[in-house]
C-alpha cells in the first residue's frame, strides 16, 4: 500500500507523452547493461520481449533525492510497474507508427544525440583517467605552494545570546577553566567535551568562525562574542598544523579535474576538425570571434 501511495509523488505533472520520452533514456541504460548480462537479470518480460533490472534501477535514479534515500525494496515493485508502463507505450508507439511524426523525428534524433554525446564523452574519459595520471596530478599539486591545508584544533562554547558570551567571556579572563565553562553553559554538541572540536581547516565550518578561529595563535582565546547562524561562540584555539591532503582524500576532486581536461582536449580537437560557420538569430552572419575569446561552453564532465 505504501509503494502504491507514492505513486503519484514520480511523475507529479509529466504527462504520458514525456513518460515515453523517459523510457527512451531507460532503454538506453538497459543496452549498456546488456554487456554484462549476469549482473543485470532480466526482471520481466513484456510480449516476450525481457526488461532488465538495469532499467528499474535507471528509473529510481530519475527519483526526487527524498525517494532516492528510500530502501530500493520498498520502491521496486512500484518501480517495475512504472517501467512495464513504459515499455507497453513505446511499443504502441512502434504498432502506430508514432516515429513518423515530424515532431517525434524530431525528438528522437535529439535524444538519440544526447545518448550518443554523453556515451562518447564517458567513454573518452573512462579511456584517459588512468591511475598513473591521477597520481601524476596529486604529485604535481603537491609540489605547489599552498596544497597543505591549514588547520587549528578548536574548542568552542556556543550560547544563544550576545550578553551570554561576553558573560563568558569575562568568567574565562577572570581564570575559570575553558573546558568546564563549556561544560556549564554552552548549547553546542561538543559542551560534554569541553567544547572541543578536534583539528578543523577552514571549508569544514562556517564563514564567520573560520575567520575567527584562524585569527587566534595557539593559546589565545577570541575576547569579543563571535556570531554565526548557530548562535554566539567564544572561540580558544589549542593548536595550529598544515597537514597535506593524502592521495585518497584527493582523488575525487583530482579525478573531477583531470575529466574536465579530458573532454576540454575532445572538444577542441573536434573543433580543429570541423568546418564551423555561425548565424545570427535572423539567420545573418556572425562575425568570427576574435582571437583568445571563447566560442562556446563546453560540455561538462560527469
Amino acid at each position: 500500500m505504501l509503494a502504491k501511495s507514492l505513486m503519484p509523488a514520480l511523475l507529479p505533472a509529466t504527462s504520458w507523452a514525456a513518460a515515453a520520452l523517459c523510457s527512451l533514456t531507460m532503454s538506453a541504460a538497459a543496452l549498456a547493461q546488456e554487456a554484462a548480462p549476469a549482473d543485470d537479470p532480466v526482471v520481466a518480460t513484456v510480449d516476450g520481449a525481457p526488461v532488465h533490472r538495469g532499467e528499474v534501477e535507471a528509473a529510481a535514479r530519475g527519483l526526487p533525492d527524498q525517494m532516492r534515500q528510500m530502501p530500493m525494496e520498498m520502491l521496486y515493485g512500484m518501480l517495475l510497474d512504472r517501467v512495464i508502463d513504459f515499455r507497453l507505450l513505446a511499443n504502441e508507439a512502434e504498432r502506430q507508427d508514432v516515429d513518423e511524426d515530424p515532431a517525434a523525428e524530431a525528438a528522437l534524433a535529439q535524444a538519440r544525440a544526447a545518448v550518443l554525446r554523453e556515451f562518447l564523452v564517458q567513454q573518452t574519459i573512462e579511456e584517459g583517467l588512468t591511475e598513473e595520471k591521477l597520481r601524476a596530478l596529486y604529485e604535481e599539486r603537491k609540489a605547489q605552494d599552498g596544497f597543505a591545508k591549514e588547520q587549528a584544533h578548536v574548542r568552542h562554547i556556543l550560547v544563544q545570546t550576545e550578553d551570554e558570551a561576553k558573560a563568558v567571556i569575562e568568567q574565562l579572563q577572570g581564570g575559570a577553566d575553558f573546558s568546564e565553562v563549556a561544560k556549564e553553559h554552552s548549547v553546542g554538541p561538543s559542551a560534554p567535551s569541553g567544547g572541543d572540536l578536534g583539528f578543523i581547516s577552514r571549508d569544514q565550518v562556517v564563514p564567520e568562525f573560520a575567520e575567527a578561529a584562524f585569527a587566534l595563535d595557539p593559546g589565545e582565546t577570541s575576547t569579543e562574542p563571535v556570531q554565526t547562524q548557530f548562535g554566539w561562540h567564544v572561540i580558544d584555539v589549542v593548536e595550529r598544523r598544515n597537514v597535506e591532503p593524502t592521495y585518497d582524500e584527493s582523488a575525487p576532486e583530482l579525478r573531477q579535474e583531470l575529466a574536465r581536461e579530458i573532454v576540454t582536449a575532445l572538444v577542441e580537437d573536434l573543433r580543429g576538425d570541423a568546418e564551423i560557420e555561425r548565424f545570427n538569430m535572423d539567420g545573418s552572419p556572425m562575425p568570427e570571434p576574435e582571437a583568445g575569446q571563447p566560442e562556446a561552453e563546453q560540455p561538462e564532465a560527469d
